[in-house]
């Protein structure tokens, strides 16, 4: 399809719900950074940045998510420093913004950076700072793009309401809302309940990762359990779901996540590498999207896929036979389900993402 190639999957406004701050760090400055804090990386990194970005990829194509996790070891040491965080956050926006994103939301866990001494709210402060700088720079180049960070807390430590505090006391503007991520299998959602509960009394959004590593049991207790406003991944909702798509038959999970339209941030390359599925032909966004769930396309890790958005849409029509109006859906149904306000969604669609598609 000549009317989708790259160039033009590039050019199109895309929507970003599901991507990590921490795996999505520029392996030059992986290899800059660690040089400066003295931190030791693989033997790969001596050959340079092109070649350390390989080892990243490989090392997360295990087939496992705990091995896939293990490779942030090198990314988190270089973001410990007020610094080294700003930096992070502001190519982040602006390889994005060059990936033609318009909105982005990046999810990290400001319990991760305080070991050279940072507090929490000075790490989100940072980050904060550095969203802002990318944003600048971005718009000095012409690209137009608001990236927000959602804070997170990591699912394997003592569950505690300090992420969940942080962004109640945003005053940036740079919140968007509150996450869990980590390790699944072993280590439910029902643990920060109390975090959901503080986060929903004051009316602030969260999603949850579950439905990638953990079954169904985890999506039942992300959605119905906890209450998540979105689900981070989710792609094992299809073992809740039987038959062919004419006549599937949704059990009581999947009917819910679909009947209130629960999104689904599902992200192919990364669910790939970490064995929730086969293949991104095998990928079950298709099948969920003609099912009428609200599915939408993410990179969860650009760095450990070495990945785009642009990418993953292509990999969507290559492998799965999108076409634009398959692509139009899932950018719309992203931007109905980012966490800001109803007028500034509806701006985004009516003034962005609707001209550019047609």
């Amino acid at each position: 399809m000549p009317e989708l190639d790259v160039e033009r999957l590039r050019a199109l406004p895309k929507v970003s719900l599901h991507d990590h701050l921490d795996g999505g760090v520029r392996a030059a400055t992986v290899l800059e950074l660690s040089a400066e804090v003295g931190h030791e990386l693989p033997p790969a990194a001596a050959a340079g940045a092109e070649a350390l970005g390989r080892w990243f990829v490989e090392a997360a194509d295990s087939g496992s998510l705990v091995r896939y996790l293990e490779t942030f070891e090198h990314t988190v040491a270089v973001m410990q420093t007020r610094e080294n965080l700003r930096r992070v956050a502001r190519e982040f926006v602006e390889d994005l913004a060059s990936d033609g994103v318009v909105y982005g939301e990046t999810r990290w866990a400001p319990e991760q950076h305080t070991q050279q001494g940072l507090t929490q709210a000075e790490a989100v402060a940072a980050v904060s700072e550095g969203l802002r700088d990318g944003i600048e720079a971005s718009r000095a180049r012409g690209r137009t793009i608001v990236v927000r960070q959602l804070l997170t807390s990591m699912r394997h430590v003592e569950p505690n309401l300090t992420a969940a505090d942080l962004v109640l006391a945003d005053r940036s503007g740079t919140v968007a809302g509150f996450d869990i991520a980590g390790a699944e299998d072993g280590f439910p959602p029902e643990r920060f309940l109390a975090s959901f509960v503080h986060l929903r009394t004051h009316g602030w959004p969260y999603t949850i990762h579950a439905g990638e590593a953990a079954g169904v049991d985890s999506i039942a207790g992300a959605v119905l359990a906890c209450g998540a406003n979105r689900v981070g991944h989710g792609v094992r909702i299809v073992e809740d779901i039987t038959g062919l798509d004419g006549d599937a038959a949704l059990g009581s999970v999947a009917a819910y996540v679909r009947d209130r339209r629960v999104p689904l941030e599902l992200c192919p390359s990364s669910n790939v590498q970490t064995g929730a599925v086969p293949s991104v032909a095998a990928h079950p966004i298709a099948r969920l999207d003609e099912l009428g769930f609200l599915v939408t396309v993410n990179c969860d890790n650009q760095l450990m896929s070495g990945t785009t958005l642009t990418r993953e849409m292509g990999l969507l029509v290559s492998e799965l036979g999108y076409d634009l109006a398959g692509l139009r859906r899932l950018t719309l149904n992203a931007a109905e389900s980012v966490f800001w306000s109803y007028p500034e969604r509806r701006r985004l669609i009516e003034d962005v993402i609707l001209p550019a598609y047609g």
